[in-house]
């Protein structure tokens, strides 16, 4: 009778080496760190509001929304707010009581904050300077001014009757405030509706305007990328990558500078009343501005 024990040992060695084999292939093909398609879009999108008096979004995660070239676009200026307070390089904070359309506020730097790389202009109930309500507002002018391009700010906008958020660009080099491009302009009370407006002088200097607006989600629920795309020939206004309106009229082809802010009260949305709740904060995440691929700066 044949012995079978090598037989036995045979069988016993190939048995192990496929066990190891598929003990390898499996730590191969599942990473200890990947993330499920639900975790991956839970990152991509934003966190729930934590203070419970400020609405503060969470650090944001690196892979949101880099600051990556665009095919046709060369970034030329940007501030992502990574750092620990405002830029003062790129931004003046305004101080003063707002005097014009019979606005409520005193801008006081005081209600801008950077916090977990984002930008806070915030809004409050309060007395000072004589008004009855702070808020914020920054710009750019002397810092930073631009001929054509395009401009985008990703922001979550707050809403309440009264509050008047908007992004917008005035005439870097002379002490008028026309033309003017309204990037985003929201009433508060209207938080689906977005105003994109180009006002400028007519041939008798009276004032003119061509302006429409998009009705949408919530603008105050959740970031949206807000965008101009400025040439001689055309301004192009787009919201979350999609056009929204243009004009290819009486385009403006001086340096401007850009405009951030939160009015409260005035002629087109009217004052605050019971239902609105302070403080509010127009929450911005970036704002960056580039030229056409290839052409040099204006």
């Amino acid at each position: 009778m044949k012995n079978k024990k090598p037989k036995l040992l045979h069988r016993f060695i190939k048995l192990a080496a496929a066990i190891v084999f598929m003990g390898f292939f499996f730590e191969i093909v599942t990473p200890h760190n990947s993330l499920s398609s639900s975790n991956l879009q839970k990152n991509q999108n934003e966190k729930q509001i934590r203070s419970p008096e400020i609405e503060k979004p969470e650090s944001k995660l690196p892979l949101e929304i880099p600051a990556v070239k665009q095919p046709e676009w060369d970034l030329i200026w940007n501030d992502e707010f990574d750092d620990s307070a405002l830029d003062l390089s790129k931004w003046t904070p305004e101080d003063w009581a707002a005097t014009k359309n019979n606005e409520l506020q005193y801008y006081l730097p005081n209600n801008i904050f950077v916090d977990s790389g984002y930008l806070h202009l915030t809004s409050k109930k309060e007395n000072y300077g004589g008004r009855t309500y702070t808020s914020g507002a920054i710009q750019s002018s002397h810092k930073f001014n631009f001929r054509y391009g395009k401009v985008e700010m990703r922001a979550k906008l707050p809403a309440g009757k009264g509050v008047f958020p908007a992004f917008w660009m005035m005439p870097a080099n002379k002490n008028a405030w026309l033309p003017e491009i309204d990037i985003v302009e929201m009433v508060g009370h209207k938080p689906e509706e977005i105003w994109m407006v180009h006002h400028r002088a007519d041939s008798t200097g009276k004032l003119a305007s061509e302006f429409t607006s998009f009705k949408g989600k919530d603008f105050s629920k959740d970031f949206h990328t807000f965008a101009l795309e400025w040439s001689p020939q055309h301004l192009i206004w787009s919201i979350d990558g999609v056009e929204r309106f243009r004009t290819d009229s009486n385009i403006p082809n001086e340096e401007m500078y850009l405009y951030a802010n939160t009015a409260i009260g005035g002629n087109w949305p009217g004052s605050p009343d019971a239902s609105t709740i302070f403080p509010v904060s127009y929450v911005i995440d970036y704002f960056r501005v580039y030229k056409k691929a290839g052409e040099d700066r204006p």
